[in-house]
């Protein structure tokens, strides 16, 4: 998520203080909910985690931390699934890797320019790169990569994503990022995002996202349907170089 969020939202805070000068009829608008009708928050649909046994979202959940910047969904989510495939360090004296340790170890400019306050966040194809930087810089570099990028919304497509969806699930031996829409899901901003994907209800056909855009939510379930929705849908021109991107996954499989 980009520095477009905050903005929107500080306009928004401005609009309403305005507002607060103008008839009550002007001002008599439904808020809209948190999450739309695509998203469903975990808290509210614990049957799957509670009587399954979720190796993703067990194994990766408890190193979902928020992203430090509006703009560092990328360095989040890759510091995530780094320490998720990692695990908890055996020693006293090791720390569990931060998203600033992240970016150090790697030392790529780019990418903690990208991530910075104010970045433009990353590409589809740049989050491919920085992750299997990341995955050499911290000694996983014997792990794959492996990527998703659909281009068409059809029963074919939909069948491969939740193949991978059902593997992913079998163990936490691997993770998937996810770069999406986030709004397709939200029903709320329209702009590219990451996070990654915490657990596939395969029987009712939900997908847990794990966020790492902690300041507005928690995770969320949403249907394979919407999730493939959100992946075509392109960035729209406000967001300047990522303009046209389109989303999918980033499996990485020790």
């Amino acid at each position: 998520m980009t520095l477009l969020r905050s903005v929107a939202v500080a306009l928004i805070a401005s609009g309403a203080a305005m507002a607060l000068a103008l008839p009550l009829a002007a001002q008599d608008e439904t808020p809209a909910p948190k999450l739309g009708p695509n998203a469903v928050p975990m808290t509210a649909e614990t049957t799957f985690l509670r009587e399954q046994p979720a190796p993703d979202y067990w194994a990766f959940a408890p190193f979902v931390k928020p992203q430090f910047t509006t703009s560092a969904c990328s360095i989040a989510s890759v510091t995530a699934a780094v320490n998720g495939l990692r695990g908890l360090p055996a020693l006293a004296e090791d720390t569990v890797t931060t998203q600033s340790d992240l970016l150090e170890v790697v030392g790529d400019a780019d990418w903690a320019s990208l991530s910075a306050e104010g970045g433009d966040g990353v590409t589809f194809d740049q989050l491919v790169q920085f992750t299997g930087e990341a995955l050499a810089a911290t000694g996983l570099d014997g792990a794959t990569v492996e990527t998703f990028h659909p281009t068409s919304n059809d029963a074919e497509t939909l069948a491969a994503m939740k193949a991978m969806l059902a593997a992913n699930e079998a163990s936490a031996d691997d993770v998937m990022l996810l770069y999406f829409n986030q709004g397709v899901v939200t029903g709320d901003w329209d702009g590219p995002h990451v996070s990654l994907i915490g657990a596939y209800d395969a029987p009712n056909d939900k997908v847990l996202i794990l966020e790492v855009d902690q300041e507005w939510y928690i995770p969320y379930w949403t249907p394979t349907e919407v999730l493939l929705d959100a992946m075509l849908k392109p960035t729209s021109a406000e967001h300047g170089v990522l303009e046209g991107q389109t989303g999918g996954f980033v499996h990485i499989a020790k």
